[in-house]
């Protein structure tokens, strides 16, 4: 795994720590993600809704790498997407690295990285 990468998302990860408390890991800041982009704030979400808002986070994160369009918002205001170009065959530890490298640029690109780039 790329050194630099793996440095920035461990600040982002004690950044998001200090302020949600413990330490987060991959799952836990896409769930994260996937509260912000749905915008309805923190609330009891069902097991088919945390998959969901996980799906939401993963559609989120690598749509600026091509591969999932956004395409509505449905009657119950959840975003919705449409699979662009399939998915390469990665192993885990490409999927670890794809997923870190896409949530850094997440928060980068929408005016945290401060959060990401901190602390190296």
């Amino acid at each position: 795994m790329d050194h630099d990468l793996e440095l920035r998302f461990q600040s982002l990860t004690k950044e998001l720590g200090n302020v949600f408390g413990g330490e987060l890991d991959v799952q836990a800041i896409l769930f994260l993600i996937g509260v912000n982009e749905l915008g309805i704030g923190y609330k009891d979400f069902s097991k088919s809704e945390k998959t969901d808002l996980m799906h939401i986070a993963i559609c989120t994160v690598l749509e600026p790498y091509g591969f999932y369009e956004y395409e509505s918002h449905d009657k119950d205001n959840w975003p919705h997407f449409k699979l662009v170009k399939e998915l390469p065959t990665l192993d885990s530890r490409e999927q670890q690295h794809l997923l870190k490298e896409a949530i850094i640029e997440y928060f980068d690109k929408n005016g945290y990285s401060d959060l990401s780039a901190s602390s190296i």
